[in-house]
């Protein structure tokens, strides 16, 4: 018996040896020695390692030719007042969107410093991000663990960045109401602890909905939200349902005094129909120009629509962003804002930094491959408030309000050169005045190309 099991042992590691040795692709002796080859230590190479030895990569690429601030100077811009500040949250998109909207209000009415709740519709996108993916789950109750819509579900069941869908689904449910009456909690301003504790029991959640029947799953799923309902309410405030309102200009005069709810305040303040009166518009040159493209998933509400996005070239979306601009009207928009970022100065300009001299070597992909390979996508929401155009119309800048807070960056926003914009500009979002009518026409004859939750643009801006 010992003998055979030896023998055993011994077929055994002579067929992994000869998988081994078989199996090509490795680093074997001589094409490391070619590798090695390769550094040679010049005087440029070690002088470059010895500044990397106590010096950040960040650091040492600054380029110092753009140390001084450029021009802060816009031919056209947006009437704001006030910068928010979403702290440590994912909520950009929620920020941007209310900004918006916020603008148009302050506008019309020509109050001071104003902000909308966020804090309140957070309370209610969690819940219904909650449902959606409690929902999805009992709707994938059939397909295996270890299929990937199910274990992208499991692996994505909840968080607080989002697009601009999520804003307009949300108001046009709940309404909005001012900062004032649902103020911001620890919690809200600093989400990752409770979203934590969210997934954890949205993925137990799970496990026990995918053994239900179809009845019982729903009256269970119930359940399931009311506990949600209590953690939200404990972290964040219950929202209300009525409320006293003064609204006062910007000298401190009180305009007037009344009793709303979420929406009647929303009605009564914007009114605007948010879910059919605004465009997205998408820059992606890894997919075909003139087409309408729909993400899986991509939604903040479980009866509401996925984001729809008609793929643009630059040129036709710089044209409807200069006509809102134009306009006074701000603009939901979203980037890639870690790329050539100068935090101090709140510039983004691709000449900012400058890696290929540090390490002589060439970064050629264009916006198209970098999107392919996962190397940049939108990452972050901001409003688009200013342009900067020559005298033949062609822009030199743009400027966006950021939600870091007023002491961040140029005076609590960003100034992006037309460059930057081009290479890492992904959403703008138009009032439809401002839509050209065979882009509308494109929106309304082509059927949307349905593209998988786990697609390169689904990540959601933070």
């Amino acid at each position: 018996m010992k003998k055979q099991l030896m023998c055993a042992a011994m077929l055994l590691a002579a067929a992994g040896g000869l998988r081994a040795q078989n199996r090509t692709g490795g680093i074997d002796e001589g094409m490391l020695a070619r590798i090695r080859q390769g550094y040679a230590a010049t005087t440029e190479q070690r002088a470059a390692r010895n500044a990397l030895a106590s010096n950040a990569i960040s650091a040492l690429t600054v380029n110092a030719d753009r140390l001084a601030m450029c021009d802060t100077h816009f031919s056209d811009r947006v009437e704001t007042r006030g910068i928010t500040n979403q702290r440590s949250s994912g909520r950009c998109w929620l920020f941007t969107g209310l900004n918006v909207l916020r603008s148009k209000m302050i506008q019309k009415y020509d109050l001071g410093e104003f902000e909308f709740s966020q804090n309140y519709c957070s309370f209610h996108d969690l819940l219904e991000k909650s449902n959606l993916f409690l929902q999805a789950i009992v709707d994938t109750r059939a397909l295996p663990l270890d299929d990937r819509k199910v274990e992208w579900l499991l692996k994505n069941p909840i968080g607080d960045g989002g697009q601009f869908t999520g804003v307009s689904n949300l108001v046009m449910k709940y309404g909005v109401v001012p900062k004032s009456v649902m103020p911001e909690t620890y919690q809200s301003e600093n989400t990752s602890q409770m979203i934590a504790v969210l997934k954890l029991k949205l993925r137990e959640y799970a496990l026990e909905l995918r053994g239900l029947r179809p009845a019982e799953a729903a009256e269970r799923k119930t359940g399931q939200l009311t506990e949600i309902y209590r953690i939200l309410a404990e972290c964040l405030g219950v929202p209300p349902a009525e409320f006293e309102w003064t609204m006062r200009d910007k000298e401190g005069k009180v305009l007037s005094t009344a009793t709303y709810t979420p929406r009647s305040f929303y009605d009564t303040f914007i009114g605007e129909d948010l879910e059919h009166n605004y465009v997205m518009v998408m820059n992606d040159p890894s997919r075909e120009y003139g087409k309408v493209y729909e993400i899986e998933y991509d939604r903040h509400v479980y009866d509401g629509e996925n984001w729809l996005y008609v793929n643009l070239p630059l040129e036709r979306i710089k044209q409807m962003a200069i006509a809102s601009i134009k306009d006074n009207t701000a603009m939901y928009f979203s980037c890639d804002v870690g790329k050539f970022l100068d935090r101090t100065k709140g510039v983004l300009d691709i000449a900012n930094t400058d890696t290929e001299s540090l390490f002589d070597t060439k970064f050629p992909m264009d916006k198209r491959d970098r999107i392919r390979t996962f190397a940049s996508g939108s990452s972050h929401a901001m409003t688009l408030i200013a342009v900067d155009l020559d005298a033949e119309g062609t822009p030199r800048k743009w400027m966006v309000e950021n939600s870091w807070g007023p002491t961040s960056g140029y005076k609590g926003c960003l100034i992006m050169t037309d460059e930057w914009f081009d290479e890492y500009m992904f959403r703008v979002v138009v009032e439809r005045k401002y839509v050209p009518a065979d882009v509308l026409e494109i929106l309304a004859r082509e059927k949307p190309v349905l593209l998988p939750a786990w697609d390169p643009m689904f990540a959601p801006e933070e």
